[in-house]
């Protein structure tokens, strides 16, 4: 038995037990029969399947969702009461719709066949905007005589909370109910236990012959090549009087808005076709996961389960975003701002100056069943907070959002060096306030994910590695912030305050056995000499010394950790390593993006275009060219795909933004608004990629459109246009 197979015996057979653990577990207790479809609009999703319905089969978190609540639980198409047969269903590229094409199966009546398989063209389109759901079926008669049939949708509603549908039991609900408003609408009507009443209202187009509260079905007659429509609108909370738009009127609109968010954006050609439509469908995605607010436009974390605002999702997939569109940056930043913590509540993990983790508009967390309705449990996003404020700041010189954020800036700071570091030893560190708390509270937040060398869980108040970089980096460059506002004095104290935390972290968590650095201190002091991809990490905040660097990455590309797709969260041959697992030996892009960074940072690029390489592979294997949150660990084999993991989001923002980050790392992209200069710091590209063109590239009110070309380990560039006062550089030193 290989190391491999070993770890993965001694991981899968551990008690299942551990599993009750784990408070917000999300199940996966079977198979789904039919591919899973998404659309999203602002804070509505819906989840359907490939034949474009919702709830026809086992498995899967169908539906309608509205904050946090589902508004439509069944959803299901019927020819004489029979399912039709799956011709295709596509996306759109740009996410603003759904088509399914579907036929007519064998339709036997009183033991004799009546309507041959393959006559009737059924096409579903479907879209969201506004709180509504909106769909078309349109159906042509192909056969040489005239079909008649009936077609029946069965609908029926919950109003589950999704903490529900992810598998939590209440033991006590509100109470709904449903009615007829006349002979084309159905309103379904739930009050909740607090006390707030959501609406579902259907309404169909045209008049359906019969119409009850769980079913419209309409008697259709069609002569040979003849077509019909019919139309239902499913609305979230809308009030009765009010019909929902037109569909056509409606979907152009939506098509519209969509194109109006996107224009603004760097855009990105390369000389591989594949990459292309790679990079096509991460843009589309991250426009959908994209949310109105009002403080600004924000990345969703990821549907089904995370389309809310996250603290930490929104802030690394913004930094990861920043050099192609910073306005992403600034959305991120002012709401945060916003709803950052003012008092001490430890129910929801808050204290003042803390940024926030989650937030959720459903029933459970109004009643504080969860405490996610403004959840601060996050050790990371104060600092990453900071960190992006900066960053954002060197990236467009907006000295104007500057000052509006340094309030909520120097709050942040003021957490990291008081209630984040509780025992002021000069570590942010963790522990979750009360049981109802998430027990692991950085970015692997899994119950299992820091633990020692012997599988034991880590406990007390434990100090992540790669937080440590963060908060170095934040203090950077806050002290470069500080600068620009005329405060040279807290500029001073706060670049000691990063050299002294370098010199700490150096001494508590290198571990000379491991020639990598501890993911954790626990709360007794003792590191965690584990191999994890939290050293990663901490290169992409330029905090270690160049020679263990050098070690660190050496030790990220052996085939313990490098799977030939991708960098493990946990290394092969250590004790809790499972590469089906959540943190614990799977591979998510979004850490192999941040770990590209730092290896950038620190003039690996050969090892750059590794990562690239292996995480473009595994992209060419994936529906829709669409990396998901995380794929298994398992070790690469020729001719065979990346293993997927079950219950992955897909779209998840800060995976969409990893091809963007990986093109970001090879070019070496940087900005320099004071010099009006971008530069590109020892660009390399890897070898799937002989050319790439970047349009659009803006620095303050001017742009560029640029060609980098590959001639073997070197690049050229060539300068294609400017606007306004610009340059562009190749920088071949660190």
């Amino acid at each position: 038995m290989s190391a491999e197979a070993v770890a993965q015996f001694v991981s899968v057979t551990r008690t299942s037990e551990q599993v009750a653990e784990q408070p917000f577990y999300i199940p996966m207790t079977g198979p789904s029969a039919r591919p899973r479809r998404s659309l999203k609009h602002d804070d509505t999703f819906i989840v359907l399947d490939s034949h474009g319905d919702i709830g026809a089969s086992a498995g899967g978190p169908d539906g309608l969702f509205h904050y946090d609540t589902r508004y439509l639980a069944r959803l299901e198409l019927v020819l004489d009461d029979l399912q039709p047969l799956l011709l295709g269903s596509n996306l759109r590229d740009d996410n603003s719709s759904l088509t399914v094409d579907l036929t007519n199966p064998d339709i036997y009546r009183q033991g004799r066949l009546v309507f041959q398989k393959d006559l009737l063209h059924i096409v579903r389109t479907i879209f969201l905007w506004r709180g509504t759901a909106y769909q078309r079926i349109g159906v042509q008669n192909h056969g040489d005589g005239r079909a008649s049939f009936e077609l029946t949708l069965l609908f029926d509603n919950d109003f589950a909370d999704l903490f529900e549908v992810r598998g939590e039991r209440r033991p006590r609900r509100g109470t709904g109910t449903s009615k007829l408003l006349g002979p084309t609408d159905v309103l379904f009507e739930y009050r909740g236990l607090d006390d707030t009443e959501r609406t579902t209202g259907l309404h169909f187009d045209p008049r359906p012959t019969r119409l009850s509260v769980n079913a419209a079905t309409w008697q259709i007659e069609l002569d040979p090549h003849e077509s019909k429509s019919l139309f239902v609108a499913v609305s979230c909370n809308r009030p009765v009087a009010e019909k929902p738009a037109r569909f056509f009127r409606g979907l152009l609109a939506h098509r519209r808005e969509m194109r109006r968010s996107t224009m603004g954006a760097a855009s990105i050609e390369t000389s591989n076709n594949i990459f292309n439509e790679v990079l096509c469908q991460a843009m589309a995605d991250l426009n959908m996961l994209m949310t109105e607010t009002p403080q600004g436009r924000y990345p969703y974390a990821g549907i089904p389960w995370y389309s809310t605002t996250f603290g930490r999702d929104g802030l690394i997939t913004a930094l990861q975003m920043l050099w192609v569109d910073p306005r992403v940056a600034k959305g991120v930043l002012r709401r945060l701002a916003h709803f950052q913590a003012k008092a001490t509540d430890p129910l929801a993990d808050a204290a003042p100056g803390k940024i926030l983790h989650e937030m959720r508009g459903g029933e459970m967390a109004a009643l504080r069943e969860v405490p996610f309705a403004q959840y601060y449990g996050s050790v990371d996003s104060t600092a990453l907070f900071v960190l992006l404020a900066g960053s954002y700041f060197e990236r467009t010189g907006d000295e104007k959002t500057l000052i509006e954020l340094w309030p909520a800036i120097e709050a942040g700071l003021a957490w990291i060096d008081g209630p984040g570091d509780p025992d002021q030893d000069g570590f942010v560190e963790y522990q979750r306030a009360t049981e109802k708390g998430l027990a692991n509270q950085g970015w692997k937040d899994s119950y299992d994910a820091i633990f020692h060398a012997d599988g034991q869980l880590a406990e007390g108040n434990i100090a992540l590695a790669e937080v440590q970089g963060y908060v170095y980096a934040a203090k950077l460059l806050a002290a470069r912030c500080a600068l620009r506002l005329g405060k040279p004095d807290r500029a001073r104290k706060l670049e000691a305050e990063a050299r002294t935390l370098a010199e700490r972290f150096e001494k508590a968590f290198w571990c000379e056995e491991l020639g990598s650095y501890a993911p954790a201190l626990d709360g007794k002091k003792r590191p965690c000499k584990v191999r994890t991809s939290n050293a990663g990490q901490v290169l992409f905040s330029g905090m270690i010394r160049e020679d263990r660097a050098r070690l660190v990455a050496a030790d990220l590309m052996r085939p313990h950790f490098f799977s030939g797709w991708g960098i493990r969260t946990v290394a092969v041959g250590e004790v809790r390593y499972n590469p089906m697992s959540y943190h614990d030996g799977s591979i998510w892009p979004h850490d192999n993006a941040l770990i590209a960074l730092g290896l950038a940072r620190y003039g690996l690029k050969h090892s750059v275009a590794h990562v690239f390489k292996g995480l473009f592979d595994a992209a060419t294997y994936m529906d829709l060219r669409r990396l998901p949150e995380l794929f298994c660990g398992f070790r690469r084999e020729k001719r065979r795909g990346p293993t997927l993991y079950p219950v992955a989001c897909a779209p998840q923002a800060w995976a969409s933004a990893t091809p963007f980050t990986l093109l970001e790392a090879a070019l070496g992209i940087e900005f320099d608004v004071a010099r009006s200069e971008i530069r590109l710091r020892n660009p390399h590209l890897p070898a799937f990629l002989n050319e790439v063109i970047l349009r659009d590239l803006r620095l303050g009110e001017s742009s560029v459109d640029l060609r980098v070309s590959r001639h073997g380990d070197d690049v050229a560039l060539e300068v294609l246009r400017t606007r306004g006062q610009i340059q562009v550089s190749i920088v071949l030193a660190r």
